[in-house]
């Protein structure tokens, strides 16, 4: 079955694995690779080697092509300066200037322009190479943070639409909303981080669905399950026992034809769609639904396995709305301990606000991409107030807001990613000539304080406290 957060899923793990430079076939990819390989030292070596071989036997006399009308062999070391930067071109430019020497008989009057104007018209490339290919990394680590956003939107959009549509015929069978399922996982995932901290605390490695029992209580009732499992996944190997179960204990077929269709498409599987692929006369297989546990970043945590549910519930939405919850479950513990770290320091800190600083410090962490925090304080009057919910609404889309108040201030709290010292100058002249023009006025004159400061990639908790501080806020 092709469900909306399968395919957001599957998605957002195959623009991973994706070429920044393109979609590129193979041959393609050879001759332009988007990183270096660790065998490119080699590669580089024997490149120059066998051109030396080629142009020895076509010219004998003059393997450098040095008397030709263009220094033909300098395209060598020109590709693989554009191939893998400076350091591994110049390594070539070494490598023929030992050819001279060894293939040029004794006495042969030195070509320096050759060897200066090959040089430097390597190293220029080289330069090049390196610069643009340090943007791409940046560019692709930007664009796997987007993704991830993109793909909690997608989740979010999808449960809101299905909330409107089942609220009336569902309300008696089962009262709780999406909005109530929505609030129970994040409380879920952050009580898992408690549990995953827990674990590794007293030296256990054996992987950990946080909360596990709690969560498959509350996904049997919303969705009606009566006997299910969830299995926790390392790899693609699945648990020998289960993390957590409702209804009577059941053995784990792994040969199953459900469970490998789940982990193959990593989507939900039912007899319907993986009827196609039993030829044989004996049932499909012994269980009703199998469904994976994947994050926004593709990677199977666990599996569920459903023996029994009413056959009425045994529909495309249930379906949907099974494998929707399972998937925001998962990437909530994928940020779990962080977040969890940060509500501990700051327990009125709203749980969405607590995992982009998560998975902004992690990016941060990982690629040195830089996030900032923008803190604007307004006083608690009249035109204070008008003037908060002035700039509340000119916020920027990709931001996160908090909004926090006590008897003297209102502050507003901006988490903005991949935005530097300049980006945060920019936001703070626009919302500052959005008040020109809408209040003539300014920072100055309305007494609005800015506080702003760059995610360390270290302790958010302690960063996001210590703005608060400084703004007036006992946090």
């Amino acid at each position: 079955m092709k469900t909306v957060a399968r395919a957001a899923t599957a998605d957002a793990s195959q623009l991973r694995k994706a070429n920044p430079y393109g979609n590129l076939g193979r041959i393609s990819r050879l001759l332009a690779p988007a990183v270096a390989r660790p065998f490119a030292i080699l590669e580089s070596v024997v490149l120059v080697v066998l051109a030396l071989v080629v142009c020895k036997i076509l010219v004998p006399f003059d393997p450098l092509l040095l008397h030709a009308a263009f220094p033909w062999f300098w395209l060598v070391p020109l590709v693989l300066a554009l191939r893998y930067g400076t350091l591994l071109a110049v390594l070539a430019g070494c490598l023929m200037l030992g050819a001279w020497y060894v293939l040029y008989p004794a006495g042969s009057p030195w070509p320096s322009l050759y060897f200066a104007g090959g040089l430097i018209q390597t190293i220029i490339a080289g330069h090049f190479g390196d610069t643009w290919g340090s943007r791409a990394r940046h560019t692709t680590a930007l664009n796997n943070y987007l993704n991830d956003r993109l793909v909690a939107l997608t989740d979010s959009h999808y449960l809101l639409r299905l909330s409107h549509e089942r609220l009336e015929k569902d309300l008696l069978s089962k009262p709780t909303t999406l909005r109530d399922a929505i609030l129970e996982l994040r409380r879920l995932s952050i009580a898992g981080g408690g549990e995953q901290t827990s674990a590794q605390t007293h030296g256990n490695a054996t992987p950990s669905l946080g909360a596990a029992h709690g969560l498959l209580e509350f996904i049997g009732r919303a969705c009606q399950l009566e006997v299910a499992a969830l299995y926790p996944v390392t790899g693609v190997r699945i648990g020998e026992t289960p993390a957590a179960h409702i209804g009577d204990p059941f053995p784990l077929n792994r040969d199953d034809a459900m469970v490998t269709h789940a982990i193959e498409t990593m989507g939900v599987a039912h007899l319907k769609n993986v009827e196609a692929n039993n030829n044989a006369a004996q049932p499909i297989s012994e269980y009703l639904v199998c469904a994976p546990l994947l994050s926004a970043d593709g990677e199977l945590r666990a599996l569920l396995i459903v023996k029994r549910m009413p056959f009425l519930s045994l529909n495309f939405d249930n379906l949907q709305m099974l494998l929707v919850l399972l998937s925001y479950y998962a990437d909530g513990v994928g940020h779990s301990v962080m977040v969890r770290h940060i509500i501990d320091a700051l327990p009125e800190c709203p749980p969405e606000f607590a995992l982009d600083m998560s998975r902004l410090t992690r990016l941060r962490q990982r690629t040195e991409i830089e996030s900032s925090l923008a803190a604007l304080v307004f006083p608690r009057d009249e035109e204070g107030d008008s003037l908060f919910e002035h700039v509340t609404r000119r916020r920027r889309s990709l931001d996160v807001s908090w909004a926090v108040r006590n008897d003297r201030y209102s502050v507003l709290v901006n988490l903005m990613p991949a935005t530097n010292a300049a980006g945060v100058g920019g936001y703070l002249a626009r919302i500052e000539s959005s008040l020109a023009a809408q209040f003539n006025s300014d920072f100055e004159r309305s007494r609005i304080a800015v506080h702003t400061v760059v995610l360390d990639g270290v302790d958010p908790a302690g960063v996001l406290k210590r703005l608060l501080q400084r703004s007036g806020i006992d946090a």
